[in-house]
């Protein structure tokens, strides 16, 4: 299924990187120089390679219907720990974002609150998709019980 990112094709690259803030800082802070990181980038490389984005924050829930270490209540990296995704024409558009003027001094100051420093993977996506439609849900299920019988 295509259309989940706008513009984002199948051959695209998403990078991650993952922010522990290290103690004294705030999520406030992290959102404020992130927020400037992510503005420069949507302004100066959205013609350049940038599709979108996105920043999500580690909310301390632990899905124990969905993880099989542990039976966990809470992640200790709660409100601490923050995803910034990224999602590229291409790895090598990526990069040249990175070597910009305007982006180092920006980057600069989100590493300057992160724990762990930074290690930023770029993925390829193998699949995305986004939720069906309440009928095209309903016809999905019908289509299965009707093709589960002739099985």
């Amino acid at each position: 299924m295509t259309g989940f990112i706008p513009g984002f094709d199948s051959d695209g690259v998403v990078t991650v990187n993952r922010v522990i803030l290290k103690p004294g800082y705030t999520v406030e802070d992290l959102e404020e120089r992130v927020a400037m990181l992510c503005e420069n980038v949507k302004t100066y490389h959205s013609d350049t390679g940038f599709v979108g984005g996105m920043v999500v924050l580690n909310s301390g829930m632990i899905s124990n219907e969905g993880s099989t270490v542990g039976q966990s209540v809470e992640s200790p990296l709660k409100d601490r720990e923050a995803l910034i995704i990224t999602f590229w024409r291409s790895f090598e558009e990526h990069e040249a974002s990175h070597r910009s003027d305007t982006f180092q001094p920006l980057f600069e100051q989100v590493l300057e609150l992160c724990e762990n420093g930074n290690e930023e993977i770029a993925y390829r996506q193998l699949w995305s998709g986004k939720a069906y439609s309440p009928a095209e849900a309903a016809e999905a299920r019908a289509a299965k019980e009707r093709y589960a019988k002739v099985a």
